[in-house]
Formats: C-alpha cells, structure tokens, sequence
C-alpha cells in the first residue's frame, strides 16, 4: 500500500482536547439537573438554554444522519405556532410554545453531542443516575415524613421527589433504573452491590409515586431488557448469569415490596392505585370520555384549540400524548408526532442488536423511548425533559450508525 492510500492521522490539539472535556462536564451538569424541577422556569431550563445557545456560537454540527430530527421537530412546533392563531387569549399560549421550542432544541444538541464524541454517553447516564437517586431519595424521605417540611417532595401523599408531579417523577426513574440493571446483569459481580442499592432505591421512589402509568413503564424496560440481552448475547454462560440475576433481582423486589406494605398508609394507598379503572377514569368526563370527545372536535380543528385550552372546556387536561398533539398541535402536529415515533422507533428497532460501542445505552434509551410510546395513550408526556433526552439518544446512536457504516464502506473505522 502506498503512503497516499493510508489514512491521515488527526494531529492531537491539547486546545480542543480541552473544550471537549468541558463541554462532557458541562453536558453531565445539565442532565444531572433535569432530576430537579420543582418550580418552572426550573435550573435545567436556565443552564441548558444557556448550553445550547453557547454550544451553537462555538460549533455545533447539525450532520445529515440528525437533519430529519431537526426537521420533524421544526414541523411539529409550526403547528403548535399556528395553533396560537386561534387563540382569544395570548396570555400563556406563547410561553407554552417557547418551552416546547426550547425542549425541541435540546434533543437535538444532544443527538449532536452524542454523534460528535460517543463517550458521552456513558457520563450521560451517569449523571441521569446521580440525579434519579437523589430525587428518588428526597421522594422517599417526604413520603415518610423524615424531617420537616419533607412534604415538599409528595403530592397527594405520593412521593414526587424533586418534581412537579408523581406522574413525571416516576417514569423519569425508569431509565436510570434500567442501566444500572444493565451493568448488574453485564459487569462483574464486585460492583453488584453498589448497583442493587441503586436499583432498590429508584424502584421504592418509583413504587411511591403510585404512579400506574410509571408502575407499567418499569416493568415493561425490566421484561425488554432482559429479553433483549437474551437475544444478543447467545453464550449459554452469559444466559445463565442474566436468569439467576434477574430472579434474584426479582426476589429482592419482592421482598422490597412486602416490607413497604407493612405500613397501612403504603398498603391502602396501593390498593386503591392498583385498580385498573379510577373513578377519575371511567366517570361521567373521565380520563376516557374526554378522550373520545376530545378526538371527535379535533377532526374540526386543523389548527388545534392552542395550548391548554382543553383543561379550561373539560375538568383536567387531555392525559394523552396523542391527543395532544392534535389539541395544541393541530393536525401538523399530529401527523409529525406520528412520523417522528415511527421513525425513531422503526431506525432504532433496525440497529438495536447489533454490535456496537454505543449499543447498551441505545438500547436502553429504545426501550424506554418505546415504553413512552405505549403510556402516551393515558398521560402527556409533552414537555417532559427526559422524553426529549431518550429521543436525543436513540438519533445521536442512530447518526453514529450511519456515520460508522459509511466509514466502513470506505474502509476506515469509526474514531
């Protein structure tokens, strides 16, 4: 082989070296932060517009493999835009729409950030797990009245950490809970017991918030993780060692479960949770009665009614992504929602087997992301930070899988 077919090397520049490092630092502090948002505008919001709009001064690269992220999510808040031309009153709607905007931006920096430099990822979900546990943390000291004014981590006398809401303070439990199930399943048993802590302690502050929608979400990512790994991995060794972990995981939640029943007020409010149709559900204006007419005036509404103008025509807000999407989104909206899940969930379904670096934390990410696909139908999960953190992921491991396979055609390796 002559000199001129070997690949050039990149020179080392202790100068971007640097700047690298800090923007991963500065990337972990605001994913770290997306574990607090009690009031609005919250620290996340504040640090990551500040990020984003710094990162995009300095350079931030938008490749092709990210370009129809951008695009969908352009689309999608067009139709929340017009959906303000409708609107008498002015006085919320663009503030909604400057937050869905805002969140919009931020899956793309993070896909972008992902596909720039894959090790990202690991601080990523480093960070998530440090949030989740301190917010689960703070979510189970409330419930239990650990010191005073620990009721400012419930809600209705369910934890809810450092969250507005138990609905949203759960499933943003989930994926952290999955990784470090991932590293107790696939790493050395030395580390086990730190993960097992970890784990018990996110599944207690997810038990708490009595959260049906984020009960549901966890044990779905625990059955798909576990399946999927199954899948990949085809030593029977490896197989043997996720079945006696898995059922001794499952053994300790159970037992976890048992203990937290002992006290009345967990047991009671557990077994009014567990059933599968409230009061607040199949009652005359119901979660699903509102779905059915909420549906039916959105065939007559292109444009959508504009942001949380369904709250104010019917007692509570729509609980349904998809709804939503027509009602503050219009039929735009809709129809880019619908394409932007397909398409995330079909690309990502394509490359999750195989081979790669970045393979465990899009996995992870998929499941989760698929998971909120299905809790759609019965919450809104607009303008949930960590939804638009797991679609970042999945588009920044999807553009790294272009980018490696068109290396490969060419004969190099992805850096």
């Amino acid at each position: 082989m002559s000199d001129a077919a070997l690949p050039h090397a990149t020179p080392f520049r202790p100068q971007l070296a640097a700047v690298g490092i800090v923007g991963s630092m500065l990337v972990t502090t605001g994913v770290f932060l997306s574990g607090f948002v009690i009031s609005e505008p919250a620290p996340y919001e504040v640090f990551m517009a500040g990020l984003i709009g710094l990162w995009a001064v300095v350079g931030l690269r938008i490749s092709r493999g990210i370009a129809p992220l951008l695009v969908l999510l352009v689309l999608f808040n067009v139709g929340g835009m017009l959906s303000l031309t409708v609107m008498d009153d002015l006085s919320s709607g663009p503030m909604y729409m400057a937050v869905s905007l805002f969140l919009a931006l931020s899956s793309v920096f993070f896909a972008a950030i992902v596909e720039a430099r894959p090790a990202r990822l690991e601080l990523i979900f480093r960070a998530w797990v440090a949030g989740a546990l301190i917010t689960s943390i703070l979510g189970i000291l409330g419930y239990f009245h650990a010191f005073p004014g620990a009721e400012a981590f419930t809600l209705y006398d369910r934890a809810k950490g450092a969250f507005q809401d138990p609905n949203v303070f759960g499933p943003f439990l989930v994926a952290p809970s999955l990784y470090l199930m991932h590293g107790l399943l696939s790493g050395r048993i030395l580390g086990a017991p730190l993960k097992v802590v970890g784990v018990l302690i996110l599944a207690l502050g997810l038990f708490l918030s009595f959260s049906r929608a984020a009960w549901g979400l966890y044990l779905f990512g625990v059955v798909a993780l576990v399946f999927v790994m199954l899948l990949k991995e085809r030593t029977g060794a490896f197989r043997l060692k996720i079945l006696i972990l898995s059922l001794s995981a499952a053994g300790l939640m159970i037992l976890a479960l048992v203990a937290a029943l002992q006290f009345d007020k967990v047991a009671n409010l557990f077994s009014s949770r567990t059933q599968l149709v409230q009061e607040y559900d199949g009652g005359h204006l119901g979660r699903f009665e509102r779905h059915r007419i909420g549906f039916l005036m959105a065939m007559e509404k292109p444009l959508g009614i504009g942001p949380m103008m369904f709250s104010k025509m019917f007692p509570e807000d729509e609980h349904n992504i998809y709804l939503k999407s027509l009602t503050t989104y219009g039929w735009l909206g809709f129809a880019t929602y619908l394409t932007l899940m397909a398409w995330t969930l079909s690309a990502g379904f394509r490359v999750l087997l195989r081979d790669r670096p970045w393979q465990p934390f899009l996995m992870i990410a998929f499941i989760t992301l698929l998971g909120h696909s299905a809790i759609g139908f019965v919450i809104d999960t607009d303008h949930w930070r960590h939804f638009y953190l797991l679609l970042g992921v999945v588009w920044g491991c999807l553009a790294l899988e272009r980018r490696h396979n068109r290396r490969i055609a060419s004969g190099t390796t992805l850096a």
